[in-house]
């Protein structure tokens, strides 16, 4: 691969510049510290074993994600551009929407795994509408979490599910594929254009014939990773800091008797899942105790759905990537009312 292809950048006079202060990223990595070794040595202050034992639950849970999408976007890194729209399609056609809800629905990784890849894909050049709807069916829906899902609520719910999903990530790319032609929003400025016949085989085998895995080859890959995912994780453990709060002082059992198959119980749910961060693992026994104990499939849907797109992690790192807080905050904006209706429909049966 092309060594300008590398995401470790040094600055002209060869050193690195020191990391400066992030009040977010310190800020959050201070406080989960402080919380675990209080707890560790068994220090009774009120709420911090509460408080620490979420942040460990969150940590346990989300590790194995962050740490495959901190190796995705290493390896993502060594890809050129052209091979994403080369798989991907167009942007601005229907078939490549559909193309990133298909990719989204079978990439089998958690939320904060999804939120790294998402932010790569723009940086590589795939359009706002393709990443939006990649986030979007993504990440309850991977194949382990379909099949944990299926044997909670059945296949026929799953089923429902997963179309349902799919239905609202193409919609909403579709949605903002228009908004960026009518200049409402702007396009990726990262876009790659094919060139005209252009074979990702042909150009693969030539690239292979060179090509050797070596020690430095794979020391870039995992510092770009680390050095190119440190804007994700930063907003991923300010997340954590912040549902772990939300654990300690607000019980989900005051919830529990809310989530009704009405329209308030619906409210509730979509209010509730998109303030609370639940990890993908954690959402399917969640929602599918909305769909068995509260008789409320629509509900249940509604968790996952407003859980992975309207929360304020992928929020903070859509903004993060895109630059812009209109392009992050229209994406609860035209997800919600899709849900809402969906779930409403879903209680009727």
């Amino acid at each position: 691969m092309n060594k300008d292809e590398s995401c470790c950048h040094v600055p002209q006079n060869g050193k690195r510049s020191k990391m400066a202060f992030d009040p977010i990223l310190h800020g959050s990595t201070l406080v989960i510290v402080a919380a675990l070794i209080l707890y560790f040595l068994k220090i009774d202050l009120p709420h911090v074993h509460t408080f620490a034992h979420a942040v460990i639950e969150f940590l346990l849970r989300m590790w194995w994600g962050v740490a495959l999408g901190i190796l995705f976007v290493g390896l993502m890194s060594k890809i050129p551009r052209e091979y994403y729209t080369a798989v991907l399609g167009r942007g601005d056609t229907f078939g490549g929407i559909v193309r990133a809800a298909i990719a989204g629905v079978f990439l089998d990784l958690c939320s904060h795994g999804i939120l790294m890849i998402s932010a790569k894909l723009y940086e590589r050049g795939a359009s706002l509408a393709q990443v939006s709807t990649f986030m979007i069916s993504s990440p309850w829906n991977s194949l382990s979490l379909t099949i944990i899902l299926a044997s909670l609520i059945g296949l026929k719910w799953t089923l429902v599910y997963i179309a349902a999903s799919m239905l609202v990530a193409v919609l909403t790319g579709m949605m903002y594929m228009s908004l960026v032609r009518a200049g409402k929003l702007p396009d990726n400025p990262n876009k790659t254009d094919l060139t005209e016949g252009f074979s990702i085989l042909a150009d693969m085998k030539e690239r292979l014939e060179t090509f050797r895995i070596t020690g430095q080859f794979l020391k870039d890959i995992l510092m770009g990773g680390l050095s190119e995912s440190k804007m994700i994780v930063k907003w991923l453990l300010f997340g954590v800091v912040i549902a772990a709060a939300i654990r300690t002082f607000v019980p989900m059992d005051i919830f529990a008797g809310w989530f009704g198959p009405t329209l308030i119980g619906l409210t509730l749910t979509l209010v509730a899942t998109t303030v609370i961060e639940v990890c993908s693992e954690g959402s399917a026994p969640i929602a599918s105790d909305l769909v068995t104990r509260a008789a409320a499939p629509g509900n249940g849907f509604a968790f996952l759905m407003a859980g992975v797109a309207t929360d304020y992690t992928e929020i903070l790192v859509m903004r993060e990537f895109t630059k812009s807080w209109k392009i992050a905050l229209l994406l609860p904006c035209l997800t919600i009312p899709q849900v809402f209706i969906l779930g409403y429909i879903m209680n009727g049966f």
